[in-house]
């Protein structure tokens, strides 16, 4: 992926704490599903979310159904700084594969956006877990930028104020929550 590019605008959609916490400059942000994908918790966080000692999980892109997120314009003026920093933030241990997609913008347009889709040939690749393994992987997990289970009530929170459901990540948070109550 060349992330120099400087000639025109890029886009980057977003399935998880990208569609609420960006962290870079954009021109416009537009909800927007990807066909072909689903989101999943199906790879082993020992960075963000988990440690070595104590993996969590993270969301990443699975084959199958679609996924609504946010897809963000980004000026080329700015592109390669926000390029530096997805890969900084995405990738600290290389389990995405980036890919530009196409994406259905929800005034019907269509753009190509920069995605990371999961490696499954990486070794944190956690694959099609249960929901009880993955509540199971979620609760109690801690890592750099903080509780897991935290991470997927911000999901399902933000999917709401967005006006969109995910009732396998909502049944997923009520089975962490269990979880986490019964200590």
């Amino acid at each position: 992926m060349d992330g120099t590019r400087t000639d025109a605008t890029h886009w980057v959609f977003g399935y998880g704490s990208l569609m609420w916490r960006p962290g870079f400059n954009y021109v416009t942000r537009r909800a927007a599903v990807l066909h072909g994908r689903r989101r999943a918790f199906c790879i082993y966080s020992v960075h963000h979310r988990g440690t070595y000692e104590r993996p969590g999980l993270v969301l990443g892109l699975i084959g199958g159904g679609a996924v609504r997120g946010m897809a963000y314009e980004v000026s080329g003026a700015v592109w390669p700084e926000v390029y530096a920093y997805l890969m900084e933030r995405e990738q600290p241990t290389e389990t995405y594969i980036e890919q530009r997609v196409r994406v259905r913008l929800d005034d019907g347009r269509k753009v190509e956006a920069l995605t990371f889709l999961s490696d499954r040939s990486h070794p944190q690749w956690a694959g099609d877990l249960s929901l009880d393994a993955q509540a199971a992987l979620i609760a109690g997990a801690t890592g750099l930028s903080g509780r897991n289970a935290d991470y997927l009530r911000d999901l399902v929170e933000h999917l709401h104020e967005a006006g969109a459901r995910d009732r396998v990540m909502e049944a997923l948070l009520a089975r962490v929550e269990r979880l986490d109550a019964n200590g």
